[in-house]
């Protein structure tokens, strides 16, 4: 069974035009002065499903970034993590599972040259192509600049358990009431019908409002990185 549902809402933040998104979220929160704290998460929802990206910043300049790809139309969910020195990319880690599990392991050199490439596919290692390389490079540049714009822009994400009384257990164990429209409760209400566990939930907030992203029986506080060890 799909775990999201797609089309339901107006979207707080999507990629689909992801230039024109990013900068009238930038407009809202121009006013806002202070520094976001070091770890912070958020998402965004694109053509092919959602995803979640975890971020951690030092005082050393180096940014650690987690996401979690949920596609819409089938279960294969994807895991990135993508490491930053300042403006220099050092790092790569991508896994793919589902029934044909994929895991890719790139690091660069000061000067960005590949210094070390890993690919496995169902245990079984692969030498992955100039062009490969380039487009995962691509991909963590694109992670990044949005992750910037969604930082600045104050677009959290949140996830948790939907109780019986329409509040939620975040990740953290704190309860929490999000303020859903009609249409987004409705459709949390029908999923926690065909449920005998508490469903989890996924959602941003932002100056904007605040946008449901994905209802499942999985916990997805699984995927949330540990902020002191991550």
């Amino acid at each position: 069974m799909n775990s999201f549902s797609r089309g339901a809402f107006t979207p707080l933040l999507s990629v689909r035009q992801p230039l024109m998104a990013l900068s009238a979220l930038l407009l809202l929160t121009a006013c806002s002065a202070s520094a976001p704290p070091p770890f912070t998460a958020s998402g965004y929802v694109d053509n092919d499903g959602v995803v979640r990206i975890w971020r951690k910043d030092d005082a050393n300049g180096d940014i650690h970034l987690f996401t979690a790809f949920s596609p819409w139309s089938h279960d294969k969910t994807a895991t990135s993590e993508y490491r930053w020195h300042g403006d220099k990319l050092t790092s790569i880690e991508r896994s793919l599972f589902g029934e044909t599990p994929e895991r890719v392991k790139i690091r660069f050199d000061a000067r960005g040259g590949l210094s070390f490439m890993q690919h496995d596919v169902e245990g079984h290692k692969q030498q992955l192509s100039e062009e490969k390389i380039a487009l995962y490079r691509y991909y963590a540049r694109q992670v990044r600049d949005t992750s910037d714009a969604l930082r600045s822009g104050r677009v959290v994400l949140l996830q948790g358990r939907w109780q019986p009384d329409g509040t939620v257990i975040n990740c953290e164990g704190q309860r929490l009431t999000p303020t859903f429209s009609d249409a987004e409760r409705r459709h949390i209400w029908q999923r926690q019908h065909h449920s005998s566990l508490a469903v989890s939930l996924a959602w941003l907030e932002a100056p904007g409002g605040t946008q449901l992203l994905l209802v499942a029986n999985e916990d997805y506080c699984r995927w949330q990185p540990n902020p002191k060890t991550f």
